[in-house]
């Protein structure tokens, strides 16, 4: 008698097929690691899939499926395709294509619904290019204002995961001008009770959050802004007083250091480069992008399609396989 197998589901989106998230799909789902932690269901084209798994040792073999939940009856060595009737165009590695924007966002839209649905556990996403879903016609900065359209949630955060690296970015994509105007004192509070809350959803008992200045030195007393005095630091007050162990405002170039080593369990990064750069630094190839302040899990890698090596057989796959372990995690932990 078979024993079913209860490890959560994550349904993994392809992106753009003319990217490298075939490739990379195909080299993480060759390695060990995601079948440890989980099941494993691709929102994709079947034959994109195939065409590279063809090339990587050890691929699994895709099959389609009708449903998500069928991925865990599948015979070892294969993984559930779908592409939810969306047929991706033919493989031109490198080459900007709307239709295949329309099918990665598509297959975003599918797997999302899955896991609203109750059919899969979690979303991990391949990368979308944002001007090609742009000239498909979707008006979004990105895969994250999408799902949280499509999930209801009003003011998501992205976050960049890599072992001790962990940053809350307040801001996201927008312009240094619009991230200044956009930093108030109750999105600062709004975000640090979300990481807070994530952390111990990860199994971190009492998470230590620290809270970064905008400006060099973090205002320096007022000498170089006040923002760090009018705004960031009665922010921090006020989630002090709640029970939340954070800190802050601390001077941007030398926090980072102390989150690496293990001072912090996360960094509230007040806009995009600043908590990008720093992760992005030291881990490249391991950070996963995570959206939190949404109502399911969804994590990513944490690069881009990159047109220029689509096809040629050299992308490294570590962020993916990182993305759907931590996903798996996260979702075994709320089951």
């Amino acid at each position: 008698m078979t024993v079913p197998d209860k490890k959560p589901i994550v349904a993994i989106t392809m992106g753009d097929v003319n990217g490298i998230g075939p490739e990379i799909l195909a080299k993480a789902l060759a390695r060990p690691e995601p079948w440890v932690c989980c099941t494993p269901v691709v929102a994709g084209s079947p034959e994109a899939y195939r065409e590279y798994a063809a090339v990587v040792p050890g691929s699994p073999i895709g099959e389609a499926t009708a449903s998500p939940v069928e991925a865990r009856e599948m015979p070892q060595g294969t993984v559930a395709v779908l592409n939810g009737g969306f047929s991706a165009p033919p493989v031109r590695p490198g080459i900007l294509d709307p239709q295949a924007g329309r099918c990665a966002m598509e297959w975003v839209r599918m797997a999302v619904g899955w896991v609203m649905d109750g059919l899969a556990d979690a979303v991990t996403t391949c990368p979308i290019n944002k001007d090609c879903v742009r000239r498909a016609g979707y008006e979004v900065a990105g895969h994250t204002d999408f799902i949280a359209a499509l999930t209801g949630a009003q003011d998501p955060k992205m976050c960049l995961f890599a072992g001790p690296m962990r940053v809350m970015h307040l801001t996201a994509h927008l312009s240094l001008r619009e991230a200044i105007a956009a930093i108030s004192e109750d999105r600062i509070t709004a975000s640090v009770r979300l990481a807070d809350e994530a952390l111990r959803d990860l199994g971190i008992p009492r998470p230590n959050i620290a809270v970064a200045g905008l400006n060099p030195h973090a205002g320096e007393a007022g000498a170089f802004g006040r923002e760090e005095m009018d705004i960031i630091a009665p922010a921090v007050a006020a989630c002090q007083r709640e029970g939340i162990a954070c800190s802050g405002p601390h001077p941007p170039d030398t926090l980072f250091g102390k989150l690496r080593e293990g001072l912090y369990d996360m960094v509230l990064a007040m806009y995009h480069d600043q908590g990008h750069i720093p992760v992005k630094l030291v881990a490249m190839d391991e950070g996963v992008n995570v959206t939190l302040g949404i109502p399911i899990i969804r994590t990513s890698v944490d690069h881009g399609t990159a047109y220029d090596i689509a096809g040629k057989g050299v992308a490294r796959e570590h962020s993916l396989v990182a993305a759907i372990c931590l996903a798996a995690q996260w979702a075994a932990r709320r089951k």
